[in-house]
């Protein structure tokens, strides 16, 4: 094949604009609800970031289950609303579940808990740069082994006005993270 001069220049068109694909692919970093001008995560260790660095008025809500049991083979790191008892859990690693809403009163109502849709099992959502390997179970799986999701973060949990069971935020005043069962929060501080 004989390449001419006008399809030399086509073919490294191509050829950047491939590379310059792959590349941002394969280092993708995401954020969401950013108001900032860069959307760029706070730093390069950063997988998922929600939200802005300070001031923010919402949270994230964490999948339900209708039981901590009915989650087919959890992996350490699993976090979800345990709508059967109004949970927020932690899988903290193979075989146990930990209770991060201890001593919050229960909810009296399930008044925005899940709803009766059927789950689609295989959706899922694999962010990080082995993503096309990972096997882990999960709708929204973090892949990278070397960066972390930043949750959003809020000067004060009472900022957000109709907060959602299953709500977990990072209370930037008090460093602190605050989960919500639908009836109160719960703050957790480092250890």
């Amino acid at each position: 094949m004989i390449l001419t001069t006008k399809s030399r220049k086509t073919m490294k068109k191509y050829i950047i604009a491939a590379g310059i694909l792959i590349s941002s692919v394969s280092f993708a970093q995401i954020t969401i609800g950013k108001s900032a001008a860069t959307l760029s995560p706070a730093n390069s260790s950063v997988s998922l970031e929600l939200g802005d660095a300070t001031g923010g008025t919402r949270g994230m809500v964490l999948p339900y289950t209708t039981s901590a049991a009915s989650v087919i083979s959890p992996v350490a790191g699993t976090i979800i609303f345990d709508s059967s008892d109004k949970k927020i859990k932690y899988r903290n690693n193979t075989t146990t579940w930990f209770d991060l809403s201890l001593g919050a009163k229960t909810p009296a109502s399930t008044v925005g808990v899940a709803d009766a849709n059927t789950e689609i099992t295989s959706a899922k959502a694999v962010i990080g740069t082995n993503a096309s390997a990972d096997t882990t179970p999960g709708i929204l799986v973090l892949s990278d082994t070397n960066k972390a999701m930043v949750l959003p973060r809020v000067a004060s949990h009472t900022a957000i006005v109709n907060p959602s069971a299953g709500m977990m935020v990072y209370v930037t005043s008090t460093n602190q993270l605050a989960v919500y069962n639908g009836s109160e929060w719960s703050f957790w501080t480092k250890p």
